[in-house]
């Protein structure tokens, strides 16, 4: 269904097999609506899209509690009617279009998969999936998603233009009426069992920790921060980075068919774990350094080391 973009693909993949949530950016026109549709259809997912707009508020999202009559007894009572939330998978789509209020209605969902309406928790359903998408171009009533809400997502994506033989496919594709149909390929009960497959791959404690060194690099005036770091960034990453990037290197060696992950498996999924979790200082904006070449930098500096860690391996169960 997809022509190329091999690099958004793959790492949504890896996103929904650890139970993490993707943030999408690229400018209209790039299948970003088309590829989170086609997995809900390969999964056999419920699906909802929310066109996220600035007039939205999170009773629009979340759901709301509305006071009905009992026909048989005359009884008023409050009932909860659901929102588009309550769903697999959900298309958050221009996310950064919605004022922070309506933002911030996700904060719960994406974290715990629950929300909270009149003081009742309201149980999400599993598995739940959240692919938000951004247009880099547009600024104009727009508002930037809160850093706490940026933590919440497991990859940020970068959807590039395709080039001349994807293009020429994707003409004749949608000018010819030769569109194909996706197969269902999976459940949601079978996506869970890969979900905790994924966390019993093997772990060596050298590669874990040049997983922490690569986070802590990150933090300015830090034992382990980098010159770039030092230089460019306010903040650096938190906890969550270094969970993304075990988590996404399982995955890329489960697909690549190895059971225990490598070094080169943590530098490949560096960048789209981290390159929304740092805070770029007023010399990097004003000298327009992108987040990707701080990272950049801190993985050149920050070398593998075997000997200083111990040779152990997580637990994993037969």
């Amino acid at each position: 269904m997809i022509i190329g973009q091999e690099q958004i693909v793959r790492p949504i993949i890896s996103a929904v097999l650890s139970q993490g949530h993707t943030l999408v950016v690229g400018v209209p026109g790039l299948a970003k609506t088309l590829l989170v549709k086609t997995l809900a259809q390969v999964l056999d997912w419920r699906f909802k899209r929310i066109q996220f707009t600035p007039d939205m508020m999170p009773a629009d999202v979340i759901g709301m509690e509305l006071l009905q009559d009992d026909p048989t007894t005359g009884l008023r009572s409050m009932r909860f009617v659901p929102g588009p939330l309550f769903a697999n998978i959900i298309l958050a789509d221009e996310i950064n279009r919605t004022p922070p209020k309506t933002q911030s209605a996700l904060l719960e969902a994406m974290q715990e998969h629950s929300v909270t309406v009149g003081g009742t928790i309201h149980r999400l359903q599993e598995p739940f999936f959240v692919m938000a998408t951004q247009n880099p171009i547009e600024q104009e009533g727009t508002y930037p998603l809160p850093e706490a809400q940026l933590d919440r997502f497991f990859f940020k994506l970068l959807v590039n233009y395709s080039g001349r033989d994807e293009m020429a496919t994707i003409i004749d594709r949608t000018t010819r009426g030769e569109w194909p149909k996706p197969d269902k390929v999976m459940d949601g009960e079978q996506i869970q069992v890969w979900q905790q497959l994924v966390r019993e791959v093997l772990l060596a404690a050298p590669v874990q920790d040049y997983a922490i060194r690569l986070v802590l690099a990150t933090h300015p005036g830090g034992e382990f921060a980098a010159a770039d770091t030092n230089k460019y960034l306010r903040f650096g990453a938190s906890p969550r980075g270094a969970q993304a990037i075990v988590l996404a290197a399982k995955v890329r060696a489960l697909l690549d068919g190895r059971y225990n992950v490598s070094f080169d498996d943590v530098r490949r999924v560096y960048l789209p774990a981290l390159r929304h979790r740092i805070l770029l200082n007023f010399e990097a904006q004003a000298e327009n350094i992108p987040s990707d070449a701080v990272l950049q930098g801190v993985l050149k500096e920050v070398k593998e080391k075997v000997s200083d860690a111990a040779p152990v391996l997580t637990a994993v169960r037969a």
